[in-house]
């Protein structure tokens, strides 16, 4: 009996976090006036705020929810580390679970003295597939990809705008808006992480898994920040401002590189930064001339992008952070990283009561439910061709791809919903697209004549 004391200790700190953090939202629902609705947590702070600050109000309420994971978890492993339990207990369902989270394996034990980080394993061999490949079985592949990209990401932006700006009608003929933008993120995340999944049981990989689960948690945490922040952007500005913000992420995610893993930049990185960020000045300035929204609004709409390619930014370092250190395929990327969104939406959703309003909404709303369902499957399987792609022709090859994604977007947007862009701002988008094509080349450049020079290298030598 004295042995399952560890395991007690355990589901006592889940259980106490999550009812006290119930519990506070609970009073925080009664000193809203809306225990006795039922409205969500979210809506109730929405309609006690301005408008064009609800949302860090929402947001805040979103990190509450998402405590229900980091308090326990944080717990739990100083409690691990101080007790030395994956050393002393016995190998129950409680034990593998906590031994996943902080080793990445199901029964090692930790060894206290030394970091947690393990070191990568050799690198797997590679196959000769697109050797044997045929020009015209290439090139089908290819439109394979492409096609798959486009239809994926197109499909997802069109329905993301409509979902977030359009308005749905019920049996009734009543007009109401989809508000919850974090149940989105919860669909988007479950489809991805089933996806990965079912992939993984067909198409096994060849190393094991041994990356602490806890790892995902970062880049899962900032990567529904991210998308929390894209669909609230929404709400401000146009999703061709949204797209050619996007382009931008070079930015951050240099910044982020420069801080977290210490890179360099070669110049034309830098270069390629500079045009971006005057493309989108012209753009946005071009846009802004045709709109009648108001300062705050635009503020507002340009510093939910800036969170937004920040927190996509972070995640991006962060899992080449994990690629450098473990061995781990994409798929395994891309199942752990959801498999933590799917727990922290779920948790945030639990607490604010967004779950019932959302499947309310759906019920009254049958067309709602089927650009819910298609919005997911279109990113989850979009995360599949990215993955394909890139270990097929490269990432050269997916990045043009993707570029030319952005610019079918923003036509099919200013088809669809009548966004007006002035000749300036279409001037920008030019630019901005030549930037991106002109870092894609000049990448592909510099590996060639460092590949030139390392072959070099040993002839001088001798």
């Amino acid at each position: 009996m004295a042995k399952m004391v560890p395991d007690v200790v355990i589901c006592g700190f889940v259980i106490t976090a999550l009812l006290v953090i119930h519990f506070f939202s609970d009073i925080l629902r009664l000193s809203l006036g809306g225990y006795y609705t039922h409205a969500t947590l979210s809506q109730l702070v929405e309609s006690h705020s301005n408008k064009e600050y609800s949302w860090l109000l929402k947001l805040l309420a979103n990190c509450f929810g998402y405590s229900c994971v980091f308090v326990p978890g944080y717990l739990i492993y100083k409690y691990v580390g101080s007790t030395k339990y994956l050393e002393r207990s016995e190998k129950t369902c409680i034990y593998t679970a906590v031994s996943m989270c902080i080793t990445g394996t199901p029964g090692t034990e930790l060894d206290y003295s030394e970091s947690m980080e393990r070191k990568p394993m050799e690198p797997l061999p590679t196959t000769n597939g697109a050797k044997t490949r045929t020009k015209s079985q290439e090139t089908l592949l290819l439109g394979w990809c492409f096609g798959g990209l486009m239809i994926s990401y197109l499909t997802w932006g069109v329905l993301q705008e409509k979902i977030m700006t359009q308005q749905y009608f019920n049996s009734d003929g009543q007009p109401s808006h989809f508000k919850d933008s974090q149940f989105l993120v919860f669909c988007n995340r479950l489809s991805a992480f089933t996806c990965a999944m079912v992939t993984l049981r067909i198409k096994r990989p060849a190393g094991r898994h041994c990356t602490p689960l806890y790892k995902y948690s970062f880049a899962s945490f900032s990567n529904i920040m991210s998308a929390w922040f894209q669909y609230e952007a929404l709400k401000f500005v146009s999703f061709p401002t949204q797209v050619l913000a996007k382009a931008c992420k070079i930015i951050p995610v240099m910044l982020m590189g420069k801080i977290i893993s210490k890179n360099k930049y070669d110049w034309y990185e830098y270069v390629s930064a500079i045009l971006i960020s005057l493309g989108m000045i012209f753009f946005m300035t071009g846009s802004a001339s045709g709109t009648k929204a108001s300062s705050v609004t635009t503020f507002t709409g340009i510093f939910l992008l800036t969170m937004y390619l920040t927190c996509d930014s972070f995640t991006a370092n962060w899992q080449d952070d994990l690629f450098k250190n473990y061995e781990m395929s994409s798929l395994q990327m891309m199942a752990g990283v959801n498999l933590f969104s799917t727990i922290f939406t779920a948790t945030s959703l639990w607490v604010q009561g967004g779950f019932m309003d959302s499947l309310a909404f759906a019920s009254e709303h049958p067309k709602f439910i089927i650009d819910a369902l298609t919005i997911s499957m279109c990113s989850a399987v979009g995360q599949l061709f990215i993955f394909y792609t890139i270990s097929v022709f490269g990432a050269v090859v997916f990045t043009i791809i993707m570029t030319l994604r952005q610019a079918f977007a923003i036509l099919l947007s200013c088809l669809i919903y009548k966004h007006k862009i002035s000749v300036l701002g279409i001037f920008g988008i030019l630019v901005v697209f030549f930037a991106v094509f002109m870092r894609s080349y000049g990448k592909q450049r510099m590996k060639a004549i460092r590949k030139r020079a390392e072959a070099h290298k040993p002839k001088m030598a001798a």
